[in-house]
């Protein structure tokens, strides 16, 4: 029995829409696929940057998370942050070491590890993840410990440093499947591989020159995301590029450990000054907006408070030279405080966060001259004759500027402030006088022309 025209009207027009929705879908393409940079040492602003660009890349509905990685490594603590953003994210990320001459060393292995997807760029390398504040001053060998790649025997705190990050970065590579044992060795033995290598012994998933072509290679794979399987669907994405923004920068500059030190002695000298010429403003505003974006950084970093004390105590001891007869004591103090306090204060020899010689000796010299300035100045002040005092008013010149008639009502101009005078004669506007005694603020006066053949004596 044939439908209704009205029924076949209907069910015609329920496919249209249903072909427009296809072709709507296939117009819309597949979610995009967004890429994270991580360029340099791994710090407080990496972390930041990973942070929160991945939580973005949840928001704006991406399908992946590509993190592509050329680092030395970088601090523990940033590189752990990054870590729980991986192991919580909602969406799968993949870590790329390139472009080919690039290496995640040290934290950049942890982070491969982590990620969902681990991929290399030919010509890369990975590894060497063992702590690198074994090595610190402090940590003397026990004569029972085990020996570290070197040979060396390693401290009973040194040892638990390494056994803890094995134990990390094994956890991790059992989580995603990959070759624990050799994660394990990169921690206690500093072993590297190169991306061919790595491939073989399932420490990573994909060989791929860049992003594109990991892109394409992951289209249709699947992936395990919090307990869930996901097939990926990569094929024509497109490749969505995360910069960092103004606060990423602003922090990346200020936790540099140079930055960093000049903008404390900087804050310091300016409030210093400020303190010196009260009234002056602009010293006083720039050393505080200094000091504070330096403690910032600082706290943000892995600093050695000893070392953070010696600069400030430093920084103290050459501005007092410039007030105290020590005959340089103080300020020789200061500057050799400042040189062994800018040496111990960034506690870690990570590459990127170590203080240059060059710079402590150029900031220990500048700071030497301005020493010197300063103390010149001092010097040459103090050598000055006193100019000005109550007790010495007598006998000065002065010019009278107004002179109502009454005798006690005059005013003159001396050195520089109107006193009331008192003067035995009438005295007129423009006259010279000279002061022959003081009563509190009021002064006794005669005009120069009554004074006898008197010299007057100049003008302060």
């Amino acid at each position: 029995m044939p439908l209704p025209r009205s029924r076949r009207h209907a069910g015609g027009a329920l496919l249209c829409l249903l072909g427009l929705l296809l072709a709507a879908c296939a117009l819309a393409g597949p979610p995009p696929v967004t890429l994270l940079d991580i360029d340099g040492p791994i710090g407080p602003a990496s972390a930041d940057y990973v942070v929160r660009g991945m939580a973005r890349a949840a928001r704006d509905g991406s399908q992946l998370v590509i993190l592509q990685m050329d680092t030395p490594g970088g601090l523990d603590i940033s590189m752990r942050a990054i870590v729980k953003a991986i192991l919580s994210s909602p969406v799968p990320v993949a870590g790329l070491v390139a472009p080919g001459g690039a290496r995640a060393a040290s934290a950049g292995t942890y982070i491969l590890y982590a990620s969902h997807i681990a991929a290399m760029a030919p010509g890369t390398n990975l590894g060497a993840a063992t702590p690198v504040q074994i090595g610190a001053p402090g940590m003397a060998p026990d004569g029972d410990t085990p020996p570290d790649a070197a040979g060396k025997p390693l401290s009973a705190l040194a040892r638990k440093h390494v056994n803890d990050a094995a134990a990390y970065i094994r956890g991790l590579a059992q989580l995603r499947g990959r070759n624990a044992d050799w994660a394990e060795r990169a921690v206690r033995e500093a072993v590297s591989l190169p991306a061919e290598e790595a491939l073989k012994l399932r420490v990573i998933d994909y060989l791929a020159a860049d992003s594109e072509a990991l892109v394409r290679q992951l289209d249709g794979s699947k992936v395990t995301v919090l307990g869930q399987e996901r097939q990926l669907h990569t094929g024509g994405a497109a490749l969505a590029r995360i910069e960092p923004d103004w606060r990423v920068r602003l922090l990346s500059t200020i936790t540099s450990p140079t930055i960093a030190l000049l903008l404390l002695t900087v804050g310091v000298y300016g409030l210093v000054f400020e303190f010196i010429s009260p009234g002056a403003v602009a010293p006083g505003v720039v050393g505080a907006i200094s000091l504070l974006l330096a403690l910032y950084g600082l706290q943000l970093l892995p600093v050695n408070y000893a070392g953070l004390a010696l600069i400030l105590l430093a920084l103290l001891l050459m501005v007092a030279e410039a007030f105290l007869p020590s005959y340089g004591v103080l300020g020789i103090g200061g500057v050799a405080a400042f040189v062994a306090g800018a040496l111990m204060l960034i506690d870690t020899d990570l590459p990127g966060y170590g203080l240059p010689p060059a710079l402590i000796a150029a900031v220990a010299v500048a700071s030497a001259l301005l020493l010197g300035a300063i103390a010149t100045v001092a010097l040459k002040t103090r050598r000055r004759p006193r100019m000005a005092g109550l007790d010495d008013m007598v006998g000065g010149i002065a010019e009278v500027e107004a002179a109502p008639g009454a005798p006690h009502e005059s005013w003159v101009r001396l050195r520089g402030e109107t006193w009331r005078v008192a003067s035995p004669v009438p005295l007129r506007h423009g006259q010279r006088v000279r002061v022959v005694a003081r009563h509190g603020l009021l002064l006794d006066v005669v005009p120069i022309d009554d004074t006898q053949g008197e010299s007057p004596c100049p003008p302060p």
